[in-house]
């Protein structure tokens, strides 16, 4: 869907824009983070073979179950985001966007959330054995567990989540005082927010924690995951953000001059979340207006909630919400630069 969108619009042809059609992951490059164990076990239960050992990795569950092609598109997934930083290290492209891309769940061992092979752990574990200093930045709806925990220890990438509070959404961790373990401590960030959070104070936010953590640390490449299911309306989650918001966070992030690799993640409004992947590839190449002015009338996607543009019509908040939210946003803003902001000496 969101490739539909963007080829008429002239935005997958031209000086900036192109598009790369990479291969599957190999197996070797993907045992660089997954266990040799744990694929034999995804291979065998493709093939009918789900044992007590592959349910206890997550498999055969209502969120990963077992499907026919289920490991050659998870090694696809993860060679087109390798395929990306391999692009960047090689000075082939400053920027890349792979939207099938995301699966922030997956550990070594262990599927969950939709997610088998950790497709963002693997590229930042590249570019950080190429000796490049990485920000893993998630602004999924859900806490980028799997990622946090690959980098738990370490200092050479730093992730920020931000994300709906884990006391109402899974996978229900991510509170700002995870904040890494050993050399570590201060470079994982957890901001998050309350069901309700909107447009100005999500920015507000960002400006205030994200953007002076990620020039402190001044990484020489951002993966950026933009999951579109902090959108109103996504059925999975209760944030009410609209894509302008996304837009303006990857803006944001474009402004700060490094190479990004991003990668799509979740998003369970198929309409939305493809115009909303639309509208970051055109931020991302540069032609952020164009999702202002094409289509002459819009956009015709059939959305539920908008169809004059890939930009979102803007939500009315009502004042209740925005004085239940505030406190609550104000207090965790608090706790994380108390946290952390002093580890970058902020």
């Amino acid at each position: 869907m969101t490739r539909r969108i963007l080829e008429p619009m002239g935005l997958l042809s031209g000086a900036n824009h192109s598009v790369c059609a990479a291969h599957p992951a190999s197996r070797s490059a993907v045992e660089r983070f997954h266990s040799s164990r744990y694929l034999d076990v995804m291979l065998a239960a493709e093939k009918g073979d789900l044992d007590t050992e592959g349910l206890f990795m997550g498999l055969g569950t209502h969120e990963c179950p077992v499907f026919k092609g289920m490991v050659d598109y998870a090694m696809l997934a993860c060679g087109h985001t390798l395929a990306g930083a391999e692009m960047i290290l090689a000075g082939e492209a400053h920027t890349a966007f792979n939207p099938s891309g995301g699966y922030h769940h997956a550990d070594p061992e262990h599927a969950a959330g939709f997610c088998y092979l950790n497709d963002v752990a693997l590229a930042c574990q590249r570019l950080a054995a190429a000796g490049k200093r990485v920000v893993f930045l998630d602004v999924d709806v859900h806490h980028g567990d799997g990622v946090q925990r690959a980098f738990y220890g370490r200092n050479d990438v730093m992730t920020i989540s931000l994300h709906e509070s884990g006391e109402t959404l899974f996978p229900g961790t991510g509170t700002p005082d995870e904040t890494g373990d050993g050399d570590g401590v201060g470079y994982s960030v957890n901001v998050p927010f309350p069901a309700g959070t909107y447009n100005d104070l999500y920015l507000m936010v960002f400006g205030q924690v994200a953007m002076p953590l990620i020039r402190s640390f001044d990484p020489d490449v951002i993966v950026l995951e933009v999951g579109m299911d902090a959108l109103a309306g996504d059925p999975m989650a209760h944030l009410q953000l609209t894509n302008e918001a996304l837009a303006e966070v990857t803006s944001m992030v474009m402004g700060l001059g490094k190479p990004v690799l991003a990668t799509g993640g979740g998003g369970y409004h198929p309409r939305n979340t493809a115009r909303g992947w639309a509208l970051v590839w055109s931020v991302l190449c540069g032609d952020d207006h164009a999702g202002m002015e094409m289509g002459l009338g819009g956009v015709m996607l059939e959305s539920v909630d908008w169809c004059a543009g890939l930009r979102d019509r803007g939500l009315r908040v009502e004042d209740s919400v925005k004085a239940t939210v505030r406190p609550v946003v104000a207090a965790m803003v608090e706790q994380v630069q108390r946290l952390v902001f002093p580890h970058h000496g902020l």
